[in-house]
């Protein structure tokens, strides 16, 4: 199977997440900062020190600021749900992904928020324009994505963090498509809340996501429970990250995070969005030229945009392609990618969403023209079917 899924999760990992978390398992099994033994402790320290790598991979202060979560959509969740209050207004735009609409939303239908989708556009000072006239006197804060994982759009979010701050506004960026890719500097960038996946650019095992903040103990936390600091104490820690933390941690997870960073910064995150974006580029240009396949935006371009790609195939739906596909021996996804208001934006919501393809740092040129034979395949199928 030739994987180009990997907006979804990157696969294959790196031989050195496995076997970092099979030695996990095999040699850090204790619940790390519960218990006093020396088995528990070096626990602790192996998961302390993949905090040290996150926070320096992404500019942090301090490992203090890293929160290990599930995944992206819990990172998100944990932000926004201890962020707001009622009354309160927040702004996101119009190519979230569910992990961000649907909390919002969901706060909104209980009457604790109000929200409005602004509207982004191709020429960046149109977008933050669009964000500008979205602020209220009650407006908290600014929640978007880095990148559209359909699409691979990206959004000025430096400016928009600038834009924010200028109205004393908190920015939280949902980096769950570029984290590894693209670079990510916390200070330099002036985002407030980075919500991001392990399992993805990152190149962890599947379990793993990240919240890091400066403002940790101004969030309401979205879980209480076991945390191994102050137990006599009945309320939640106020202090980082044990406040968002609570409950055992994915050790083995987290270890093997710590290796797939490890790999991201030996290989270069550049190199490996070059590649990506190389490979992407072919696929895009292969599909160009097949009469009857409709793609949705520019070629993909380093430091542009990602390396994602949006197709639909003339006389058939993105999810028989997609099963085609899978036939053929190729993984992509078809559907709505979980992503409503990116494909209402494109006009495809109606017609069941798009065949997404996404590039990882395994992929390779007979990948992009083997892909690209199956596509063809699937046009003249349906041409003789007609």
């Amino acid at each position: 199977m030739v994987y180009f899924d990997n907006a979804a999760t990157t696969f294959p990992k790196p031989a050195a997440v496995k076997n970092a978390v099979d030695l996990a398992i095999l040699r850090y099994g204790a619940n790390p900062g519960r218990s006093g033994h020396d088995l528990s402790t070096e626990t602790a320290r192996q998961v302390y020190c993949v905090r040290e790598k996150v926070a320096a991979f992404f500019g942090a202060e301090d490992a203090g600021q890293v929160v290990f979560t599930q995944n992206c959509t819990y990172a998100l969740n944990t932000a926004i749900k201890g962020l707001v209050r009622p009354g309160d207004h927040v702004i996101i735009s119009d190519l979230e992904h569910n992990s961000v609409l649907r909390p919002v939303h969901a706060l909104s239908m209980r009457g604790e928020l109000d929200y409005t989708i602004a509207e982004t556009f191709e020429e960046d000072d149109q977008t933050v324009e669009s964000f500008r006239n979205a602020i209220r006197y009650n407006t908290k804060a600014i929640i978007c994505t880095h990148a559209s994982n359909v699409f691979g759009i990206k959004l000025p979010v430096e400016r928009l963090a600038q834009l924010a701050h200028a109205y004393g506004l908190y920015f939280v960026l949902d980096a769950a498509q570029t984290a590894g890719v693209e670079p990510i500097d916390l200070s330099a960038m002036q985002i407030d809340f980075l919500c991001t996946a392990g399992h993805k650019g990152l190149y962890g095992p599947s379990g793993t996501g990240l919240l890091i903040t400066r403002f940790g103990e101004r969030l309401r936390p979205l879980v209480e429970g076991g945390t191994g600091s102050t137990s006599a104490d009945y309320s939640q820690p106020d202090f980082m990250p044990d406040r968002l933390e609570s409950g055992t941690l994915n050790t083995a997870g987290i270890i093997g995070l710590g290796a797939g960073i490890d790999f991201v910064n030996q290989r270069g995150p550049e190199r490996i969005a070059r590649h990506e974006t190389y490979i992407a580029r072919c696929v895009y240009e292969g599909l160009a030229g097949i009469q009857g396949v409709k793609l949705y935006t520019a070629p993909p371009q380093y430091g542009v945009n990602l390396p994602v790609l949006s197709f639909n195939v003339e006389g058939i739906s993105s999810e028989e392609v997609t099963s085609q596909l899978n036939r053929a021996g190729f993984a992509v996804r078809g559907g709505l990618h979980c992503a409503p208001p990116a494909h209402k934006k494109f006009g495809t919501i109606g017609i069941g969403g798009t065949v997404r393809v996404s590039a990882g740092a395994f992929n390779t040129e007979e990948h992009a023209r083997g892909l690209i034979c199956a596509v063809q395949n699937i046009v003249r199928f349906v041409e003789k079917k007609d």
